[in-house]
């Protein structure tokens, strides 16, 4: 087997579908499957799955595990030489990971490749594109709200001077298109590290590619049209700063001087209060 493409979902009854028939006309000279790993959703996801497509390697989780664990079940049941990890509210053009899976096999430096992330009108999604390796500074400014009123102090870490158009080594791809060679992912020992239940899980296994010598690359050969954090929509922001920041404590513990977690871990209680309080706001308004 060539390709095996492993989605997550969870509660994406209403737009896995698409997701699915675009896999499958991505490709028509690579042998490939899909596999699908529900996190316990409770819009019948599963049941759309069994019915629709039943074809399919479908694992239906009771619980909630999260990005990471869910990937590494998925990939533990794949046989593909190739990872294709591609979230359901994605859209695969059509040849499109023919032409991705024949290009890995050209570049054997590479372990991890995304393509050209785009919207419905096919225009570059700056904010799906590659990223630098987080920092302490530019992480304090996302927790701080800065950004909001200064934008120009993440525009390093967001590479706000990237030429979509070119193919390019970067540090980091998003985990919405991120093609792996299955050779990484043995040496690695996972596809993603479980300690992340959400968030910084992508950039950590891109890091763990460069530590073990392999590239990273961005490659707009071919696009494919990204939806962006629908699943994310149904979450409160209680929700999302509570993951995020917990998820982003534990990716500066393993790979940044200790006084950096420190300084996020004293903080984050300041900011979950303030997603708190700006939560019961928004309650508060809608009542009115």
């Amino acid at each position: 087997m060539d390709l095996s493409v492993i989605t997550v979902t969870w509660n994406s009854k209403d737009i896995i579908g698409r997701q699915i028939k675009s896999v499958f006309s991505g490709f028509k000279r690579i042998s490939a499957e899909e596999i699908v790993v529900d996190n316990a959703s409770a819009d019948g996801t599963v049941d759309f799955i069994k019915q629709e497509f039943s074809n399919l390697k479908l694992i239906a989780n009771e619980d909630n595990l999260g990005f990471a664990t869910a990937n590494n079940l998925g990939t533990a049941v794949a046989s593909g030489d190739y990872l294709l990890f591609l979230n359901p509210d994605m859209k695969v053009t059509v040849g499109s990971l023919d032409v991705m899976v024949e290009w890995m096999k050209k570049k054997p430096e590479v372990g991890i490749v995304s393509c050209k992330l785009v919207d419905e009108q096919g225009k570059f999604n700056f904010n799906a594109g590659p990223r630098r390796f987080p920092g302490l500074f530019d992480q304090l400014m996302i927790l701080l709200k800065i950004p909001h009123i200064f934008p120009f102090v993440l525009n390093k870490y967001l590479m706000k001077n990237f030429d979509p158009d070119i193919e390019q080594e970067v540090n980091s791809v998003r985990g919405a298109f991120l093609l792996m060679r299955r050779e990484l992912y043995e040496k690695m020992g996972f596809a993603f590290d479980p300690r992340y239940f959400f968030w910084f899980e992508d950039v950590d296994t891109c890091r763990e590619a460069k530590r073990l010598g392999y590239k990273v690359v961005y490659n707009p050969i071919v696009s494919c049209v990204d939806y962006v954090g629908q699943s994310f929509k149904k979450r409160d922001s209680l929700w999302k700063q509570k993951n995020f920041t917990a998820s982003m404590i534990k990716y500066f513990q393993k790979w940044e001087p200790w006084y950096c977690w420190i300084t996020l871990f004293l903080l984050r209680p300041f900011i979950i209060v303030f997603a708190w309080l700006n939560e019961k706001i928004k309650i508060n308004r809608t009542r009115i």
